[in-house]
């Protein structure tokens, strides 16, 4: 069984270097190999939201269509893949409804990639549809999104396939454009092609033939396919071809209705020696009028004509038409049809995306947050709002009562913010300066958290800010009301505002005279002290030392103990004054503080 498991995990992870980056079993939690030697994960390392579920359906089916991820919520639902930025990239979504829901009803639903529109998906009840992107990645993500467009439509997803392609193929137009698969086919052959006949893993339906087509099969051994485009050796082995030189083969393209910009790839190799006698030659026609030179197939080589540049729709006629000197009718082997997008998007604004990237991170309840955050329009994150300007920013943030936790990390790239919205979560710490720093700042929420000490002044001095901060009984409303290490001891009233320390300690219990009678008492008797002091002393000098000790006078010994004695009761009285002035501060701190008052004070600042 450990054996078992290796096998599929190198097999997995082989096709995954070699061959592509990914393949996504949605809604599935294992690894496994398919019958094609493909590798298959998972997607709980992709996404984190939505509901895994196993279709109903009674018939036997590919086995990543066996399960899906459906969402219930949100306007749109993303996966998050790795890729190297500017790498030429195939991305297949597929969807199988299977009846997964009971209701026999398939939605339908908007898909997106990396920020821009890609279709609306038309689900089946029992048959697989796929959509097939090809471009070049202007990031180092991709991301694969369902947005829902209806109500009680749920978009769901049951695989997503990433394939890296060498840039030199389909390389003819713009790759700030994505090619948007209509049609792939092989003509002639019995079953699917794909890889590892296929060593990009396009996948290559056998085209039906209605009768009107003879099938050819190639004499050639090998066939020396040398086309940027990298067509599989085995689209070649078989061919369509008419009867007749007077008959024309009509190409299906399954365009739409409506004249959309194509870019078309058909791939032709001769299928037998030519002798002398024989030719084919042919030319591609649009809508009755040539527009190609004469083609010639070689044998076991393969050849190839392209059309880009053009508008066309399911009205436009493409056929092959033999050329007046060919002996032999035409012949095709295998096509591709796609749309040209209009041009992708550069996404919302790096540095608003480097911003929210800092939050997604240091908030687990936001990690599943995928996709552009803003593009495309109206399928904006819940939580964000976002210009419409060709460069999109981020201008607001509405992330009240989220469940975030912890400390506010630093988003000071998103300038473009007009609102923040933080109230109701469990937010710790200070308020970050650089909120303040914003120029577009107008409204910030940051009430009921845990946030301390005091406001960033840059933020409480700011006239244009609407600022909340009421419940946070940990945070100074103004920077005169907050203690910091050093400062004296201060003392604060229910509004928030430092009370003057002298009048606490004196002005309860001593009269300011008697406080003023004292000092001048002392001071009286101390100079008194020194003048005779002095006096005794040149006595002393001059009569030989007959007077008493310290030369001082009955009086003055008086007058210092009666100073003495009020000295000793005032400190008494003050001593006490002290301990019920602290008793009632730590009665006041252990009290709530108003936040009513708390704002009252911020905004009169």
């Amino acid at each position: 069984m450990a054996t078992y498991l290796l096998f599929l995990i190198i097999a997995a992870s082989a096709f995954s270097t070699y061959n592509a980056d990914v393949s996504i079993d949605c809604g599935a939690s294992e690894i496994y190999s398919d019958d094609h030697f493909i590798g298959w994960v998972g997607d709980a390392d992709f996404i984190k939201h939505g509901e895994a579920v196993v279709v109903q359906s009674n018939k036997s089916v590919y086995k990543p269509m066996a399960t899906l991820r459906v969402f219930t919520d949100r306007k749109k639902n993303c996966y998050s893949i790795d890729a190297f930025k500017g790498s030429q990239v195939l991305v297949r979504a597929s969807f199988f409804y299977g009846n997964y829901d009971g209701k026999s009803s398939p939605p339908s639903f908007d898909l997106q990639f990396d920020g821009n529109n890609w279709t609306t998906v038309e689900t089946s009840s029992d048959v697989v549809v796929s959509y097939e992107a090809i471009y070049v990645t202007k990031g180092d993500t991709i991301s694969v999104c369902v947005a829902q467009t209806s109500p009680n439509m749920f978009p769901f997803i049951s695989a997503i396939e990433v394939r890296t392609l060498d840039m030199k193929m389909y390389g003819h137009f713009d790759s700030n454009h994505a090619l948007m698969l209509r049609r792939r086919v092989a003509y002639g052959a019995k079953e699917i092609v794909r890889y590892n006949d296929d060593s990009y893993d396009r996948i290559w339906l056998p085209a039906i033939n209605g009768g009107d087509f003879t099938v050819l099969t190639s004499a050639a051994l090998l066939i020396e396919v040398s086309l940027d485009d990298r067509p599989p050796q085995a689209v070649f082995q078989n061919a369509f071809a008419t009867n007749s030189t007077a008959i024309s083969i009509t190409l299906g393209t399954n365009l739409p209705i409506t004249e959309v910009p194509i870019y078309m790839n058909m791939y032709f190799s001769e299928v037998s020696i030519l002798d002398s006698t024989q030719k084919r030659s042919f030319e591609l026609y649009i809508d009755g009028k040539p527009s190609s030179n004469p083609f010639i197939p070689s044998y076991g080589e393969a050849g190839e004509i392209f059309l880009t540049n053009i508008t066309a729709s399911s009205n436009t006629t493409f056929s092959l038409v033999a050329s007046s000197d060919s002996t032999l009718p035409p012949l095709i082997n295998a096509l591709e049809v796609f749309t040209i997008s209009d041009e992708l998007t550069d996404g919302t604004n790096s540095d608003d995306v480097q911003g929210l990237a800092s939050l997604l991170y240091e908030f687990n309840v936001l990690g599943d947050w995928g996709g552009d955050p803003c593009l495309p329009s109206p399928y904006s994150w819940d939580w964000i709002n976002c210009t419409s300007a060709s460069t999109t920013r981020v201008t607001a943030l509405h992330l009240g009562s989220f469940g975030l936790s912890g400390v506010l990390p630093d988003f000071s790239s998103m300038t473009a913010l007009e609102i923040i919205d933080l109230h109701n979560n469990s937010l710790i710490g200070s308020i970050p300066e650089f909120l303040g720093t914003l120029p577009n700042l107008k409204q910030l929420n940051l009430a009921d958290n845990g946030f301390s000490g005091p406001i960033p002044s840059s933020i409480s001095e700011n006239n244009k800010l609407k600022l909340v901060v009421t419940g946070n009984p940990d945070l100074c409303v103004s920077s005169k009301s907050c203690k910091t290490a050093g400062d004296s001891p201060a003392f604060f009233s229910s509004s928030g505002k430092k009370k003057s320390k002298v009048p606490a300690i004196l002005g309860t219990t001593i009269p300011s005279f008697v406080l003023l009678w004292v000092i001048g008492a002392v001071f009286a008797v101390r100079h008194h002290k020194r003048k005779t002091a002095a006096i005794a002393a040149g006595n002393a000098g001059q009569a030989g030392g007959d007077n008493k000790p310290n030369g001082t006078s009955p009086m003055a010994a008086k007058m210092q103990m009666a100073a003495n004695n009020l000295a000793q009761n005032l400190v008494k009285e003050f001593k006490v004054n002290i301990q019920e002035q602290e008793g009632q501060q730590q009665q006041s701190d252990q009290e709530p503080v108003d936040q009513n008052d708390q704002q009252n004070s911020r905004e009169g600042c």
